[in-house]
């Protein structure tokens, strides 16, 4: 988790969407086109989280995403490490045994233990990693949905269901969202 990339910002906006829509697979270019973000970058991200077992992918002209499990039971942590990976939020590089004054000899009391830098960096990667455990899917998305408008929530279910059933059809149709 050496630095966490709008990658997992844009896949927490992505789940956030799929909250609710249990039976309305939303496809990689919807999530995409909603978030204003190009299809290729986030079906990268989509595939990881499907690997990660946080949404489950439905065939099909009509397919797409789904959450593969309860909002409340997908963490921040779960999606950071699904996207991210998990790594190090700090890479020590043991500075500290390379001071000029050991001339590339350093004794066992400047390099022995964990560095004193290092152990901070330690503490406060295990701080945020408890913080992104805490924080679930399922909190944010009633956050969002209680200070949201209840227009912004219609326009948004309208904008879904015209994507979702404009699917499928040959192309040529007269309707404008299915030729994108």
């Amino acid at each position: 988790m050496a630095h966490i990339t709008a990658s997992v910002e844009y896949g927490l906006h992505c789940l956030l969407w799929l909250v609710g829509k249990d039976e309305t697979p939303m496809s990689s270019r919807d999530l995409a086109d909603l978030q204003g973000i190009s299809p290729a970058f986030l079906a990268k991200i989509m595939a990881k989280l499907e690997k990660a077992g946080i949404v489950r992918a439905t065939e099909g002209v009509r397919g797409g995403y789904v959450l593969a499990r309860k909002p409340e039971d997908i963490s921040f942590l779960a999606v950071v490490d699904a996207i991210e990976g998990r790594k190090p939020l700090f890479d020590c590089q043991e500075i500290r045994g390379r001071c000029a004054v050991f001339g590339g000899s350093p004794p066992a009391w400047a390099t022995g233990g964990v560095c004193a830098v290092h152990a901070v960096m330690l503490r406060a990667e295990k701080a945020m990693r408890q913080e992104l455990a805490r924080q679930s899917l399922g909190d944010i998305a009633q956050g969002l949905f209680r200070v949201a408008p209840a227009d912004f929530t219609a326009a948004l279910e309208e904008w879904i269901d015209r994507r979702v059933s404009g699917r499928g059809r040959r192309s040529g149709a007269s309707d404008p969202v299915s030729s994108k």
